[in-house]
């Protein structure tokens, strides 16, 4: 992504196409995504980086089309990845995945 609002948030933006390759990275993902390639990604297919484990998960979001998110923890920090499928003019159109730093103690409110 060289424009737009993606551009430089502070959290990790990666977009796929419909066949799985990375057409899109922001800067948060370019740098997180450094020690794999950083921007050399663009145009790799994610099953190609990734392993079967969570290959078998890419794949159960495209079929279901549905959301997975988890949290990580790595090297005392706290990530939520948020990965959905992303539709173009009512089409599935390929992956999002949202990467971002958390806090490891996070407040939880439920609201009415």
């Amino acid at each position: 992504m060289s424009s737009g609002w993606v551009k430089e948030l502070p959290f990790a933006v990666t977009v796929t196409d419909r066949t799985g390759n990375i057409i899109e990275m922001n800067d948060s993902s370019i740098e997180t995504f450094k020690k794999y390639g950083g921007n050399s990604l663009i145009g790799k297919n994610i099953a190609d980086i990734h392993t079967n484990r969570a290959c078998k998960k890419i794949t159960e979001i495209v079929e279901t089309k549905t959301a997975n998110s988890y949290t990580i923890e790595k090297n005392g920090v706290k990530k939520l990845i948020y990965q959905a499928p992303w539709y173009q003019n009512g089409e599935y159109a390929g992956l999002v995945e949202f990467g971002m730093v958390i806090p490891v103690e996070m407040p939880h409110y439920v609201r009415s």
